[in-house]
């Protein structure tokens, strides 16, 4: 390795923590309206499904959890691992670890966005909060994307985004079917994956099941799709990987990411859907696994962070 494991383990973190904020906003940002929305919906169970699929403790007490209980651990909680403040402030940590590499206008756009982060986020306030976070990711990637070398420290950033996506997306298709029959309509998780108005180019109709699925897990040209990501993610891998491998794959993580995109490709889509949250556990559990194989092959003095518990 010509890079730095320490440098190259920073540009992967920064760019998961800087999709796991965008992402985490996204979730949120529907879910937390969804509450608003609609009286049917029980409250309590909405909250601790939510922190659950988010990898979030569920608190084991009696009490009702509220929107307010979710804003606070899952957005602005600073310590807490799954929260849109830890990955702000994440971010930028480890972009101070690699900044002999990180461009002095990423190191500011994700310094002044830990700056600027709230401690506390009144309800009518929140959906311009949720906006503000995805335009400040949108501000990292788009100076990642437009400026800089497509060399190993892109890679590497493109391989953390990239898994960190996939399981994103596995995630919010997970919490379609938290609430059963009150869940998010699949236009509302189309848009909360900036997904509505590309879907509606390529099927040309109201989202039936069925399609709005398989364009977020199968479509080959839509960013977030989960196929998309596991694919970027691969070939990101590849093009780190040794030239001259002439028989199979060595690379543990690419094989663990291709095993799950062989999975989701060759699996009749009704399958898929009539089993979703398994599926998506299989997605987010693929991702995990080939994390932890990129850092035992490319940081292997370093620990794992992980959603709970980390000290990044």
């Amino acid at each position: 390795m010509a890079m730095l494991s320490r440098i190259a383990e920073s540009l992967f973190w920064i760019g998961r923590y800087i999709e796991r904020s965008d992402g985490t906003a996204r979730i949120l940002d529907v879910h937390l309206q969804l509450l608003l929305e609609d009286p049917w919906i029980e409250e309590n169970l909405a909250c601790r499904s939510l922190l659950s699929v988010m990898g979030s403790d569920v608190p084991d007490d009696e009490r009702s959890l509220t929107r307010a209980d979710v804003l606070a651990t899952l957005a602005v909680d600073r310590t807490h691992p799954a929260s849109i403040a830890y990955s702000l402030g994440a971010a930028r940590e480890n972009a101070r670890r690699a900044r002999e590499i990180v461009s002095t206008e990423l190191w500011e756009c994700l310094n002044t966005t830990r700056a600027r982060m709230p401690r506390k986020i009144s309800g009518e306030k929140t959906h311009e909060f949720f906006g503000w976070v995805r335009d400040r990711a949108a501000l990292a990637v788009g100076i990642m994307e437009s400026s800089a070398s497509r060399d190993e420290a892109w890679h590497f950033f493109t391989l953390g985004r990239s898994l960190e996506r996939a399981d994103m997306t596995a995630r919010l298709l997970a919490t379609r079917s938290l609430t059963e029959a009150s869940g998010p309509s699949w236009t509302t998780i189309l848009r909360s994956c900036g997904a509505y108005e590309a879907y509606l180019r390529t099927y040309r109709g109201v989202p039936s099941a069925r399609n709005a699925a398989e364009f977020l897990l199968l479509d080959r040209l839509f960013p977030r799709s989960i196929l998309y990501s596991v694919s970027r993610a691969e070939q990101c891998l590849r093009d780190l990987g040794p030239r001259n491998e002439r028989i199979g794959v060595t690379d543990n993580a690419q094989r663990l990411l291709g095993q799950i995109r062989s999975q989701l490709e060759y699996r009749p889509i009704t399958d898929i859907l009539h089993d979703l949250p398994r599926y998506m556990d299989g997605v987010q559990e693929a991702t995990s696994e080939a994390s932890e194989a990129i850092r035992q092959r490319y940081f292997p003095t370093n620990t794992a962070p992980s959603w709970i518990g980390e000290s990044v």
